[in-house]
């Protein structure tokens, strides 16, 4: 994973969701293509986490629109397990409590 990306991971795993978001913005101004993809799918689960743990519901657009952006991604991309990532962050939205990991590789 990208030194960019890797204060991001760090942010989403400690729980800090929208601090993730904005370490990301950064870097996917700046990316292209599948990258910029990848990119766009982290910061938008990371707002649907936020949502879901600090305002106390699931604003089910910005994970379905990550679900979409993740889709087409390799499940390894970047040093990061992005089918566990995927299923891990559907359980967490499930399960009260549950705080979903970047799995990085």
């Amino acid at each position: 994973m990208r030194a960019e990306l890797r204060e991001g991971a760090e942010l989403f795993n400690a729980g800090h969701w929208w601090e993730a978001h904005e370490a990301w913005e950064g870097p996917w101004m700046t990316a292209e293509g599948q990258e910029r993809q990848f990119i766009q799918g982290l910061i938008l689960l990371a707002a649907a986490l936020h949502k879901r743990w600090h305002h106390g519901n699931l604003k089910g657009r910005n994970y379905e629109k990550a679900l979409a952006r993740l889709a087409d991604v390799p499940d390894v991309y970047g040093g990061v397990n992005v089918a566990r990532l995927r299923e891990d962050v559907r359980q967490a939205l499930e399960t009260e409590g549950l705080r979903p990991q970047i799995p990085l590789t």
